[in-house]
């Protein structure tokens, strides 16, 4: 690995707790700034990111709080809902999802109506849940008791898909709402089309266990995964099993996530070793990882909606790298 591609963070946050999971909004806000919420021991902290090379008045980085959620239970998912805005009448809804096999849906209009709805259903550990990104009335959620289940906002759920394995990954297509992706550990990844109810596509990693996929929101013909210690990318048009296979983390790879400002470049997160975690940010022209970061014990790994910056927690932190385009 090249040595100058090792980095240490752009930009850091101290956080009060651990850092279990940390999300960025991939919607607008309607102001300059990025919603952002992070999952600690037992509760969510929602804030606004500002960074310097989005306003030349901001030094490094400006992280507000606007609210934290107090919930009692650890934070393992974090999903955003397109309805979370700042300009107009200001709310922030989020879905989480925690050890004790509940999902919980947040909201607040950042004053003094917070509401905590919990949606319960799921028999084993839930690994992620996702919005349906055009008017955030649907919620998927994928667990280890081999399903998908899909909820409305009373906390009903409106249907299920049986899984082979345990869901590790969901993701919800950005215009075609009724299009739903569906990773399993086995290492099969699946579209459902939502109004027949049925698969309509599947991909094959060869290798389990999938640990993570993630849908290219700029580029949806694009698919990335990780197997063992490997990051893999489909392009679903040309074949089920994977263009691009490369190895990447010294042991095992944890997850993945696309750039929601660049097709072609992502990141993948090693697991937690002993003293740190590995982050590798990847771009598909160069062989190599074009930023190698590390944190302690580092968890979670998002995007920046608009800049090619991404964000892990750790121990009292969170950790922003930025990329040259």
């Amino acid at each position: 690995m090249q040595e100058d591609s090792r980095r240490s963070a752009t930009y850091t946050v101290a956080c009060e707790d651990y850092v279990h999971v940390v999300e960025f909004s991939p919607f607008d806000s309607g102001t300059n700034a990025s919603l952002l919420a992070y999952g600690g021991n037992q509760y969510v902290v929602v804030g606004t990111c500002l960074f310097q090379e989005e306003d030349a008045e901001v030094e490094g980085v400006e992280f507000t709080v606007l609210r934290a959620f107090h919930l009692d239970v650890r934070i393992d998912s974090i999903a955003w809902s397109p309805e979370s805005r700042l300009d107009r009448l200001p709310t922030v809804r989020l879905c989480t999802a925690s050890p004790d096999r509940k999902l919980r849906l947040l909201s607040s209009d950042l004053k003094d109506r917070h509401e905590i709805k919990e949606l319960e259903g799921h028999s084993s550990y839930i690994n992620q849940v996702v919005f349906e990104p055009t008017e955030g009335k649907q919620i998927a959620s994928v667990s280890d008791d081999h399903t998908c289940r899909v909820w409305d906002l009373e906390g009903n759920e409106t249907m299920s898909f049986s899984l082979r394995s345990p869901g590790v990954s969901v993701c919800w297509h950005p215009e075609e709402v009724y299009k739903l992706m569906v990773a399993e550990k086995k290492g099969t990844i699946r579209f459902y089309d939502l109004v027949a109810q049925q698969a309509i596509l599947s991909l094959d990693c060869g290798h389990s266990p999938l640990m993570s996929a993630d849908w290219c929101l700029a580029n949806t013909i694009k698919v990335g995964g990780v197997a063992g210690s490997d990051w893999l990318v489909w392009d679903i048009t040309r074949s089920s099993y994977p263009q691009e296979r490369r190895p990447a983390h010294m042991d095992k790879a944890r997850l993945i996530r696309w750039s929601r400002a660049n097709e072609n470049l992502f990141a993948t997160t090693g697991c937690p070793g002993k003293f740190s975690s590995q982050l590798l940010i990847h771009h598909l022209g160069q062989p190599q990882p074009v930023v190698i970061g590390s944190a302690t014990v580092g968890a979670g790994l998002s995007w920046h909606r608009t800049l090619p910056l991404c964000v892990i927690g750790s121990d009292r932190k969170l950790l922003f790298w930025m990329t040259e385009m």
